[in-house]
C-alpha cells in the first residue's frame, strides 16, 4: 500500500506565489508587447493615432519673440498642448506642464500652443499662472491645428480643449489626451520612457 504525500500548508503558499509571480510576468511582457502603458483620466484615455503623420513644418509664433518649429525636436519627444485663456481645465493644466518643462527631463519638450483668437489676453494670462519653462506658441489661424482637420493637412484635430498630443523621436505624432490630465504623475512618466525608448 503506497503514502499519499499531502503538501505542507508551506509548499501551497510557495506554489501560488510562484504561480502568482509567474502570471504578472506574462501579463507584463504582453502589456509591453501590444503597446504603451496605460495612462488616462476618469473621463479620458491616451489615444493612440493609427497611421502615424509627420508633423508639419511650420513656424508657429512664440511669445517669447521668434518662432517654434516642431520638426526641431526630432530625436526627443514633444508633448504639444492646445489650449485657450476661456478654458478652465487648461487654468490647471497649464501650471503641472510648466512644472513638467522645468522637470530636468532631457528627452522631452513641452510646447503650449494658444488657440485664443485675439493674442493680447495671453501675455497677461500666462503672467498671471506664473508660467515661465513652457515654450508658448500662438495659432489663432489655425496654421497648425484645426477643429476641422480634414480642413487642413495636419495630425493635430482639435478634439477637445485642452488637447494634448505626444510626438515621438522619429517626429511623428503618437497619439494625444483631450481634457486635463496629470502629466506628472508615475503613469504619464512611464508613458514617456515607452516612447523615449522608441515605442511601437
Amino acid at each position: 500500500m503506497t503514502s499519499v504525500q499531502v503538501p505542507t500548508r508551506r509548499a501551497v503558499v510557495a506554489g501560488m506565489i510562484v504561480a502568482g509571480v509567474s502570471l504578472a510576468m506574462q501579463a507584463a511582457r504582453l502589456r509591453a508587447a501590444s503597446g504603451p502603458p496605460p495612462f488616462g483620466t476618469i473621463r479620458h484615455q491616451f489615444t493612440l493615432v493609427q497611421g502615424a503623420r509627420p508633423v508639419p513644418q511650420v513656424a508657429i509664433p512664440a511669445l517669447a519673440g521668434g518662432a517654434l518649429d516642431l520638426t526641431s525636436f526630432k530625436g526627443r519627444l514633444v508633448l504639444v498642448n492646445f489650449w485657450a485663456t476661456w478654458c478652465a481645465a487648461c487654468r490647471s493644466e497649464l501650471p503641472m506642464l510648466d512644472r513638467l518643462a522645468a522637470s530636468g527631463r532631457s528627452d522631452l519638450a513641452v510646447v503650449a500652443v494658444s488657440t485664443d483668437r485675439n493674442r493680447a489676453l495671453v501675455a497677461p494670462y500666462v503672467k498671471q499662472l506664473k508660467l515661465r519653462h513652457l515654450a508658448i506658441g500662438f495659432d489663432p489661424g489655425g496654421l497648425v491645428s484645426r477643429v476641422d482637420a480634414a480642413e487642413l493637412d495636419t495630425p493635430f484635430a482639435l478634439y477637445g480643449m485642452p488637447i494634448s498630443f505626444l510626438i515621438g523621436v522619429t517626429g511623428q505624432v503618437e497619439g494625444y489626451m483631450t481634457g486635463e490630465a496629470d502629466w506628472l504623475s508615475a503613469e504619464a512618466s512611464g508613458l514617456f520612457d515607452y516612447y523615449a525608448g522608441g515605442g511601437r
